[in-house]
Parts: structure tokens; C-alpha cells; sequence
């Protein structure tokens, strides 16, 4: 019997440490602390406590997920990085999923999704489109103005109003959703993960300079 694609997913691009891991349609186990900082240390350990949870071993692995945000600029390098040392290391791929993807994962209609920015504003992609922001919720573009779409994720009910759509709640937690959204591309080519940034970092750059990503 041929074993079931194992996916283990996980996402810092917020205030938190999120891990899910699926296997075909099932969700095995998953895990979410909310957590201002401390996620470079944080998710190795959470990733391996959620192994053992489900009494698997990172050699069960068929593939890695990881959110690519937008959203936090050191929590995405730090989930992007660790996703790509580790399939590496494992010699299994790595796919990097969108928070916009995940929020629309499992859902029956095209949606808006919204993520969100800082200072009161959010980032948006439209199905099919190039994700937008950051801007506030009255901002909103003209041609998505009455556009009738149903909009998912931040100030979602705010832009309903703008769209004439409906607001509606993500399908699953975001982790579980990066882990089935990969899971549809599962033996395809997919580029390795990047950070998605849709906006200018606020803080000075650092004295060192960062690790860079290689392609």
C-alpha cells in the first residue's frame, strides 16, 4: 500500500509560531502559540514536539510547506529560511504558500483576500491578481468597488461593505491551510520559497547584514 503524502507546514509571518501537519485530506495534528518574539527560537522545538505528537520522525516527511506572508518581515525570513535548510537537509521540497492562498484554501468561491498591515491598514489580492498595500480598508481600488466579491481575512466585513460581496471566515487555521494548499502541488515544479514583502521595512536595516536566500 502506497503510504499518504505527510505535509508539515508552519508560518511566523505574525505573532505567532503556527504548525499543522496533514496527511492526503486528514489533519494529524497542529499546533498555534501566539508569541510577539522568540520565534527563531520557538519553532525548530515546536516542530519537533508536533512530530513526536503524531509519532512521526522527520524522515516520515514527504514535503515541506512554509507561509511566505506578506506580514512580519523577521518572522517570514526566519519560517522561509528554516523551510529551506530544512528540505535541504531532508532532501524533500520545500513550497512556499502565500497567506492570501491560505486564506482562500477551501473555500467554494473566488474571495478577496485581505491580510493584515500595519497602522490600521491591510494588503489585498484579488483572484488573479497582483496583491496590493498597504492600504485602509476605505482605500479600496475603484474596480474592486462593487465588484461583488466575498472578501476573507482582515477588516473583512468593512470591505464587504465596499465589494457588495459577503464576509466569510478562512475555511482552516492558517497552518493547515498553507499544508493542504501545498498539498495540491505536490510533484510539480515549484520554485523554492521567498519571502513576500509588499512593503519598505520600518526599522534602520541592521549593522550586520542578513543571511541571504540563495536560489
Amino acid at each position: 500500500m502506497t503510504q499518504a503524502p505527510l505535509i508539515l507546514a508552519f508560518d511566523t509571518s505574525a505573532a505567532h509560531c503556527a504548525a499543522a501537519l496533514v496527511s492526503a485530506d486528514r489533519l494529524v495534528a497542529a499546533r498555534t502559540e501566539e508569541m510577539g518574539r522568540g520565534q527563531a527560537e520557538r519553532l525548530l522545538p515546536l516542530l519537533e514536539e508536533l512530530l513526536a505528537e503524531a509519532g512521526q520522525g522527520w524522515q516520515d516527511l514527504t514535503a515541506l510547506a512554509v507561509g511566505e506572508g506578506p506580514g512580519n518581515f523577521t518572522g517570514i525570513r526566519i519560517a522561509v529560511a528554516a523551510a529551506r535548510g530544512l528540505a535541504l537537509g531532508l532532501k524533500v521540497p520545500a513550497i512556499g504558500v502565500s497567506t492570501f492562498e491560505a486564506l482562500g484554501t477551501g473555500l467554494a468561491e473566488p474571495v478577496l483576500a485581505s491580510v493584515t498591515a500595519p497602522r490600521g491598514a491591510v494588503y489585498l489580492q484579488a483572484p488573479g491578481g497582483t496583491p496590493l498595500g498597504p492600504l485602509l480598508p476605505e482605500e479600496l481600488p475603484a474596480d474592486l468597488r462593487r465588484s461583488g466579491l466575498a472578501v476573507v481575512g482582515a477588516e473583512s466585513e468593512a470591505l464587504a461593505r465596499l465589494t457588495g460581496g459577503c464576509a466569510l471566515p478562512p475555511h482552516w487555521p492558517l497552518a493547515e491551510a498553507i499544508a493542504r494548499a501545498a498539498a495540491a502541488r505536490l510533484g510539480g515544479d515549484a520554485p523554492l520559497p521567498r519571502p513576500l514583502y509588499l512593503r519598505p521595512a520600518d526599522a534602520a536595516p541592521p549593522r550586520d547584514a542578513p543571511p541571504v536566500l540563495l536560489d
